[in-house]
């Protein structure tokens, strides 16, 4: 089993601390969502985790040093979608998503029918066969998020990192997007970190929720630990009802007294 390790992450930028001493831990088949107010550092952990921003602190995927890795050796284990991806100009959505199968071909070789059937088969699972023809530069901005996430997935790394993955999506589509990572980090066993604004998502889906403020950790529990109204309110100074559901916590906002 394939577990990402972080001990006191801290990242400055700028002489300014924007995550200071956080600690996480995720194992394939479980799913972790970080969570917190706007400028709380929830990109900027993610960005140092998936090894584009240097943090002190130890960072290890089976007692291996990730910074050790070289970025080829470190795109098979980790898998990364940007809130914003940019995809390079004139290039379909086939062809996009096929990149991530680049750090598994030896050099100089060509993708595989099996690289193909993976592209296809992620396309389909997403609801973007119709686009494969498609320039990645002419699609929407929740379009494009798909295409993103179907690129990470066909990476076929055992950790991916997701920096709000529904942010530019509808709710039918979240909702797609949502179960299709649900089910394969079961099935295939992936470990999936996300950072979410909505808090009823966060509690529905993954098994464990980081709370930051201020770059510092609050809480790292269940949803039912962490999405209480008082760690709500002193986090976010927001007024809220949370309802528990079946499937986890509800937080739905209501007007301050």
């Amino acid at each position: 089993m394939t577990s990402l390790t972080a001990n006191n992450i801290t990242v400055t930028i700028d002489g300014k601390t924007i995550v200071k001493d956080v600690s996480l831990n995720v194992s394939t088949g479980e799913w972790l969502c970080i969570v917190g107010p706007n400028g709380a550092g929830k990109s900027t952990l993610l960005r140092a985790l998936a090894g584009l921003a240097e943090p002190s602190g130890t960072l290890e995927i089976d007692e291996h040093d990730v910074r050790t890795f070289s970025v080829r050796d470190r795109a098979c284990w980790i898998a990364y979608v940007a809130q914003d991806p940019v995809a390079p100009s004139g290039m379909s959505v086939f062809e996009y998503v096929l990149l991530g199968r680049t750090a598994h071909l030896s050099l100089l070789a060509n993708e595989t029918q099996l690289d193909h059937d993976m592209a296809n088969f992620v396309l389909a699972e997403l609801d973007l066969t119709q686009f494969a023809t498609r320039s990645v530069n002419t699609l929407s901005g929740g379009e494009r998020q798909r295409v993103a996430i179907a690129r990470a997935l066909v990476q076929a790394s055992p950790i991916i990192l997701l920096d709000e993955p529904t942010s530019a999506l509808d709710i039918g589509y979240s909702q797609e997007v949502l179960d299709l990572l649900d089910k394969l980090r079961r099935e295939q066993k992936i470990a999936v970190i996300s950072t979410m604004h909505d808090l009823t998502i966060a509690g529905q889906y993954p098994d464990r929720i980081l709370m930051l403020a201020n770059g510092s950790t609050v809480i790292h529990g269940t949803a039912h630990e962490v999405l209480t109204e008082e760690h709500i309110s002193k986090t976010y100074g927001a007024a809220v009802r949370v309802i528990n559901d079946e499937h986890g916590p509800i937080v739905v906002p209501r007007r301050h007294p």
